[in-house]
C-alpha cells in the first residue's frame, strides 16, 4: 500500500504551490510559517505526516530566508516522522557559483545541496539548473525537470515562418539545440565573454540570421544585461523578429526595463519565481510548470518513470 501523499508549500510561490496541488488532487496540508518580531522564521505542521510521502514546494530564491525555510520546513518534517521528504525546488538559486572560478570564492551550488541533504531531505526535485552537472552535488536522488517541453508546445503553436533557435552562449548549445531539432530550424550561436558577474559583451554572432525570426533560449535571465546584448547583435545581423524563452525569470535591477526598450519582440518565463505578471509590460508571457511538477510527483508517489516526462 503506498504511503499517504501529502504536500506542503513554503511562502516563496504559495500560487504555484496550489496548483501544482491541483493538479494532483491533494490539498495543500496546512502548514503556518511565521516571524518572530525579531524577524526569525518559525515552521509549523499543523496535519499529521507521520509515514506519509511528503513534498514539499519552495523555491530558493533571494531573500536568503527562502533558503533557511525551505530547510526549517524539511527539519520540522523530519521530526513529525514522515516517512518520504521530497524537496520541490522550481528555482535552485545560488547554482551560478558552481566552482573556484577566481581565488578565496565559494560554491554555494554544493554548500547549498549539503544543507538540503543534512536537514533531512531524501529526494530532490528542480528544473533548468543553470548546469546540468549540478545534479551531481547531490548525494540523494534527485529529479531534474526540463521547461524546454512547455515552450516547444508554446511555440510550435505560434506556427513562426523563416525560424532559427540561437544559443544565449556556449553553455546553452544544448538547450538551443534541442529546440532547433524540435522545431525544424537551424542553429545559431551568440558567442560572448563575461567581463565580472552581471556583465558580458558580444564579440560575434555563428550562424546566419539575417532576415530570420529567432528564439533565443536561456535558463535565466537576471539583470537581461547579456540577453539585450544578444538581441540587439542579432538585430545588428539582420534578424527580424526576436522571441527569448528563460525558464527562470529572475529580472533583477532595472532588467524590466533593459528588456522593454530592447529589440525583443517577446520575453517568455515560466512561474518558477513568484511575481505579478500582470504587472509586466505586455511584452511578457509567463508559462506555467504546475502540471509538469504536479506529473513528477505523482509518479514518484506511484514509483513510476520520471523519464517518461520527456518522452
Amino acid at each position: 500500500m503506498l504511503n499517504a501523499l501529502k504536500i506542503i508549500a513554503g511562502t516563496a510561490n504559495l500560487p504555484l504551490a496550489k496548483k501544482i496541488a491541483q493538479y494532483t488532487g491533494v490539498p495543500l496540508t496546512e502548514c503556518d510559517v511565521r516571524r518572530f518580531s525579531d524577524g526569525e522564521v518559525r515552521v509549523q505542521i499543523n496535519q499529521n505526516i507521520r509515514g506519509s510521502d511528503l513534498f514539499i514546494i519552495q523555491p530558493t530564491n533571494p531573500p536568503g530566508e527562502n533558503l533557511l525555510e525551505l530547510l526549517i520546513m524539511i527539519d520540522a518534517a523530519r521530526r513529525a516522522s514522515a516517512k518520504r521528504i521530497t524537496a520541490v525546488i522550481p528555482y535552485y538559486g545560488y547554482a551560478r557559483q558552481d566552482r573556484k572560478d577566481q581565488p578565496r570564492v565559494s560554491i554555494t551550488a554544493k554548500l547549498v545541496a549539503n544543507l538540503i541533504t543534512t536537514a533531512g531531505a531524501d529526494r530532490v526535485i528542480t528544473m533548468d539548473l543553470h548546469a546540468s552537472q549540478l545534479q551531481g552535488f547531490f548525494d540523494i536522488p534527485h529529479d531534474h525537470l526540463y521547461a524546454s517541453r512547455i515552450f516547444f508546445d508554446y511555440f510550435r503553436a505560434k506556427r513562426i515562418q523563416n525560424l532559427v533557435s540561437v544559443s544565449a552562449d556556449v553553455g546553452s548549445i544544448k538547450m538551443a539545440r534541442a529546440f532547433a531539432k524540435e522545431l525544424h530550424c537551424p542553429l545559431a550561436i551568440i558567442d560572448k565573454r563575461r567581463i565580472e558577474a552581471n556583465e558580458a559583451e558580444v564579440l560575434n554572432i555563428i550562424g546566419d540570421v539575417k532576415d530570420k525570426n529567432v528564439i533565443i533560449r536561456d535558463d535565466i535571465v537576471d539583470t537581461a544585461g547579456t540577453v539585450v546584448l544578444g538581441a540587439e547583435a542579432l538585430k545588428k545581423q539582420g534578424a527580424l523578429d526576436i522571441l527569448v524563452c528563460a525558464t527562470h525569470g529572475v529580472l533583477s535591477g532595472k532588467a524590466i526595463e533593459r528588456i522593454q526598450d530592447s529589440p525583443i519582440t517577446e520575453m517568455v518565463i515560466t512561474d518558477t519565481i513568484l511575481r505579478d505578471i500582470d504587472s509586466l509590460p505586455s511584452k511578457f508571457k509567463e508559462l506555467s510548470t504546475a502540471d509538469m511538477f504536479g506529473e513528477a510527483i505523482r509518479r514518484i508517489w506511484h514509483e513510476e518513470s520520471v523519464s517518461k516526462l520527456f518522452d
